[in-house]
Formats: C-alpha cells, sequence, structure tokens
C-alpha cells in the first residue's frame, strides 16, 4: 500500500493540511508566514464583499447546470440508443462539442449569444421572441454557461449510452407483459438499473462545477470588452459579479492580491461544500433517482 499511501499524503493530505494552516496566517509567498488567528475568516465572511456572490454563483451552476446537464445526457443517449440509423453519426455529432477547448467554446459562444450581431438573437427576433442580453445581463450570464455547459454534454452522453445498453432486455420485455407503460419502464427498469451511473454523473458534475473558472472568466472578459492585456487590470464577475465563481475568487486573492490566507479560507470553503454535497448523495442515493436498487 506505500505507493498509494505515498500519493495521498502528498497530493491531498500535505496540500489539505498546509491550506488549513495557512487559512490562519499572514502570508504573502515573499516573507514568513505570521499568525492572524481567524482574522483571514472573519474577512473573507464578513468584509470580502465578493464572497457571497461567488458563494451563490457556485452552488446555482452546481445544482442547475449539472442537473440540466445530467439530464439532456441521459435523454439523449436513450435517444441514440433507439436510432436504428445512422446512430454512429448522430454519436459522432453530438460528441464532438466535448472535445472543442473550453476557450475556444466560450469564445464562440459569447460570439453567437452577442446581444446585438450574434445570430441567436438574430433569430430570436425574426420568429417573434424577446432576445435576451446573454453574457451581459446579469440575470441571463448564467443561464448562458449554462447552455454552453449543456452543448457539450457528449462525455456524459457516451457513459449513458453505455449503462442503457447494460440494461437487461428481459426486464424490459417482462414490464412489457405486466402492461408497463413507457414511464414506468423507465422508472422501474432503467432507473434502478442505471443508478450508478446517475450518481457517478451527478457527484463528478458538482465536483466540476465546483471547480468551474475557465469558461465563466473567459466570457466575463470577452463579454466586457476587457481581455486582462499589459497595464489592463480586470476584476472577474462580469456583469455585476454574476459570473464570478470560488476558484475565481481562490486565484484572484492569491495571485492577484498575494493574499494566501484568505485564498486558503475560500479553498477550504470549496472543499467542505464539496464534501458535503458528495456526502449527501451518497447517503441519499435511492431518493435521487427516484427507486432504490
Amino acid at each position: 500500500m506505500s505507493p498509494w499511501l505515498i500519493g495521498f499524503g502528498v497530493f491531498f493530505a500535505y496540500p489539505l493540511v498546509s491550506t488549513l494552516y495557512f487559512s490562519f496566517m499572514k502570508y504573502d509567498g515573499l516573507n514568513p508566514p505570521a499568525w492572524r488567528g481567524v482574522d483571514n475568516w472573519t474577512y473573507v465572511f464578513g468584509e470580502f464583499p465578493q464572497f457571497w456572490p461567488a458563494l451563490r454563483n457556485t452552488l446555482w451552476l452546481a445544482v442547475v447546470m449539472v442537473a440540466c446537464r445530467v439530464l439532456f445526457g441521459l435523454g439523449v443517449g436513450m435517444l441514440i440508443t433507439k436510432i436504428k440509423t445512422a446512430a454512429g453519426v448522430f454519436r459522432t455529432l453530438f460528441y464532438l462539442p466535448y472535445l472543442a477547448p473550453p476557450v475556444a467554446a466560450t469564445l464562440a459562444f459569447v460570439f453567437l449569444l452577442n446581444p446585438g450581431t450574434g445570430p441567436v438573437n438574430a433569430l430570436l427576433e425574426a420568429v417573434g421572441l424577446p432576445a435576451p442580453s446573454w453574457f451581459n445581463d446579469a440575470s441571463w450570464s448564467k443561464p448562458a454557461l449554462t447552455v454552453l455547459a449543456v452543448w457539450g454534454v457528449g462525455d456524459l452522453m457516451v457513459i449513458f449510452m453505455a449503462a442503457l445498453l447494460d440494461v437487461p432486455k428481459e426486464q424490459y420485455e417482462a414490464a412489457e407483459l405486466d402492461g408497463a407503460s413507457a414511464w414506468q419502464r423507465f422508472r422501474y427498469v432503467t432507473l434502478p438499473n442505471i443508478s450508478p451511473i446517475v450518481l457517478f454523473a451527478v457527484v463528478t458534475g458538482i465536483i466540476g462545477a465546483m471547480q468551474y473558472y475557465t469558461q465563466p472568466i473567459v466570457a466575463a472578459k470577452v463579454a466586457s470588452g476587457k481581455m486582462g492585456g499589459s497595464g489592463e487590470v480586470f476584476v472577474p464577475g462580469y456583469p455585476d459579479d454574476s459570473t464570478l465563481t470560488l476558484p475565481q475568487l481562490v486565484y484572484n486573492l492569491g495571485f492577484s492580491q498575494f493574499n494566501y490566507g484568505a485564498a486558503c479560507v475560500v479553498a477550504l470553503v470549496l472543499f467542505a461544500f464539496s464534501m458535503a454535497f458528495t456526502a449527501l448523495l451518497m447517503r441519499r442515493r435511492g431518493g435521487l433517482i427516484g427507486s432504490g436498487d
């Protein structure tokens, strides 16, 4: 067990203990750390105005964005498993967006959803629907990020397809003989069989949402027109802190403001929420999918 123990100690236990230690220190990476007690904690929770908006945004993405990705990925996976003709073509088309680099995909979506020149709003206006400002509107920026995340759902589609194809056909046949409807077959046959995959998708999705950094900061920079070039200071969260997430705060506090103590506090909050979500889902697995094993 020594290789695993060494890896666990070096890459998990030591960083975690160090983060906890530095959360009580005044440390800028240059001077020796000095004891501050709970000052970093009171600063983050009480005096740092961006913490609570970032926490709300991160939790919103962890709930809404993950739910949309799981439901859409499951729906597409079920659809493709039912297609008899050109299933490989559709599978490739849905999987290709997942291979797009996050920065390139975000740039493309910002231009597609541009409120003035984007083709999406032009199409909405052509059919008489309201055209949101998307990444330039605080109430639409997170839904726009969710649309971007759902567009790249190819990874979950493949995982769900493998799980769906592994469901015993005999159970479907028995349910049909008993007169079960399509919803009942899904509820009592499909879900119980793919419950471990649903749990895996939700847990990994929440962990990914808790680490969500690249897409919101790129979208905010491009939409605001401030790319943060030489001599230009970019404050993340445009518009109105609606795209600000906790990982952005960790980077901004640690590497822009050199306040490593406060950055460690935010990192510990992220860790605590990730553990809490995971523990809750593991305990409520049956309630999450609506069925036991």
